[in-house]
């Protein structure tokens, strides 16, 4: 037990109609402050969205989780959020938002490695 550390995620949703609240899971971002560790693993099922709103801009979505990726890499890529310490980044990425890309609320954990962590959430909640 001493081996595991504490991490929080949060599950990232597409709201293709802010207004009608229905979501799908399309990504999760995880962080651990003793490992020092932000992650994010996401996956558009652009079939799945365009067949529930035809109106959705993939590429839009593309580029707006790239740059959620960018973020979680840090200050080199990520701009001026990516300069954030850890923590920060992680609530900035994980804040309520009423846009078509939103977080679910923050959940905690405890696991050995963040990286498979990661792994098996998005296993379990986006595919």
């Amino acid at each position: 037990m001493q081996d595991k550390v504490t991490y929080e995620y949060a599950i990232i949703r597409v709201v293709p109609k802010v207004e009608r609240e229905e979501f799908f899971n399309v990504g999760v971002l995880l962080f651990s402050k003793r490992k020092k560790f932000l992650g994010i693993k996401y996956k558009i099922d652009t079939k799945k969205l365009t067949a529930f709103s035809e109106d959705l801009d993939i590429t839009m979505l593309h580029n707006h989780l790239k740059a959620w990726e960018l973020v979680c890499d840090g200050p080199e890529k990520g701009g001026t959020i990516g300069q954030f310490e850890l923590s920060d980044r992680f609530r900035w990425l994980a804040a309520s938002r009423s846009t078509i890309i939103q977080s679910s609320k923050t959940h905690p954990g405890l696991c050995t490695d963040p990286e498979d962590e990661l792994e098996a959430l998005f296993n379990t909640f986006v595919l």
